[in-house]
């Protein structure tokens, strides 16, 4: 989805996962629904107090977003995108 006053497409959640390198750091990916393009967001946790809700979606600019070019993980993408954008509305808290 784009919107074209802003030009941002809506990518959903789709992997959240915990970074091996740094400790207290999760990595959320966001996808387009055919899961061609993604967004990696990397937040860091201060503290056990440190609440930031996650949203079911975000809006990106376009050069914000990379390209999915493994087939697989295309498709892995696009599932998990289509599933959260059929259940959940984009500011949901995940």
């Amino acid at each position: 989805m784009t919107d074209g006053a802003t030009d941002r497409i809506r990518v959903w959640l789709v992997e959240r996962t915990y970074s091996d390198d740094e400790q207290n750091v999760i990595i959320l990916t966001y996808a387009t629904t055919d899961g061609k393009r993604y967004f990696r967001k990397e937040r860091a946790l201060t503290s056990f107090e440190d609440v930031r809700d996650t949203t079911a979606a975000i809006d990106s600019a376009p050069e914000d977003l990379g390209d999915v070019s493994e087939p697989e993980r295309r498709v892995q993408y696009a599932t998990e995108a289509r599933r959260m954008a059929s259940e959940h509305d984009p500011d949901d808290a995940i």
